[in-house]
């Protein structure tokens, strides 16, 4: 059988490149049978790590058949894996982020969890001495994920081990990081052809805090004026979009990658509440600039609260 190897819903880079290196490396290395798949559309910046490293995009799957042999990477998180993921066979995950809890499986697995920024980080650890048999597409791959989840080092969730990583793959690579990180975030920077409705489940995760569901949702850019100029239609389809989901409120943060610093987006007291509470803001209006803020993981989803 065929082992699938997947991130999570709403796959950002590292979620799409990431199950692609790492299906290379079951199937090349470990003389294996591996296939990267997605669950979901890719977000801008993931797109364009396929285009650049002339990569298919791996098929999209909504869902996995019982006994499904696979390999969960970049979450821990069922909320954030197909909904049969308890029936399928998970044989490893590869992960940095907490461990969430609810995953069963057929089986003791391997399960490596790091406190790094990035997935590829840890595959490439993993390779050992392999990783040197990873073609220029795969070290590629794996560079724009470490540059992507640490936002070209900006993010406090970086490690001194994450950038000498990324380091070291643009030299084999003869890349300046400074002008291949400003050519990632232009990419990702351009969501002019995104409704209002996908940009704001584009990078987005589910949380509760105070019995309350939200849907978290980041948008990393170096031209923040693009999206905030949508502020009114943004905060209008947080509705729709909160009803579809099933969750009480959207979040958005848009993340100014350049000048280190977020804008919560506030559409009513609940959100002017948890601003206050999470993060000792004041707010007087639509919105609100939270300086410094970066990282969901590190930065956001722990200080949330009502």
């Amino acid at each position: 059988m065929t082992t699938l190897v997947f991130g999570h819903k709403s796959p950002d880079t590292d979620s799409t490149g990431s199950p692609i290196l790492w299906a290379w490396y079951l199937n090349e290395v470990k003389g294996g049978d591996a296939e990267a798949v997605l669950l979901g559309e890719p977000n801008t910046e993931a797109a364009f790590l396929l285009s650049k490293w002339d990569l298919p995009k791996p098929r999209i799957i909504s869902d996995v058949e019982d006994g499904q042999a696979c390999v969960v990477v970049d979450t821990n998180n069922p909320a954030e894996l197909p909904a049969n993921i308890n029936g399928a066979d998970v044989q490893a995950i590869i992960d940095h982020h907490k461990l969430v809890g609810g995953l069963e499986t057929k089986g003791p697995i391997d399960i490596t969890v790091r406190p790094l920024a990035c997935t590829a980080t840890i595959m490439v650890d993993l390779m050992g001495d392999d990783a040197a048999k990873m073609p220029d597409w795969a070290k590629g791959a794996a560079l724009t994920c470490i540059l992507s989840d640490t936002l070209e080092f900006r993010s406090p969730t970086t490690t001194d081990h994450d950038r000498a990583v990324a380091e070291s793959l643009a030299s084999d690579l003869g890349i300046s990081i400074p002008d291949y990180a400003a050519e990632m975030f232009a990419a990702k920077s351009d969501v002019s052809a995104f409704s209002d409705a996908e940009l704001l489940r584009m990078d987005s995760k589910e949380y509760e805090v105070g019995g309350k569901k939200f849907r978290v949702s980041v948008l990393e850019t170096t031209a923040p004026a693009t999206v905030l100029d949508r502020k009114t239609s943004l905060m209008d389809s947080m509705t729709t979009v909160a009803a579809e989901d099933g969750v009480d409120q959207v979040l958005l943060f848009v993340v100014d990658i350049l000048n280190e610093e977020a804008t919560l987006l506030v559409p009513n007291d609940l959100v002017k509440a948890l601003a206050e509470k999470s993060f000792g803001a004041s707010v007087a209006g639509d919105a609100v600039v939270l300086p410094g803020v970066m990282s969901r993981k590190k930065q956001i989803i722990p200080n949330l609260a009502l």
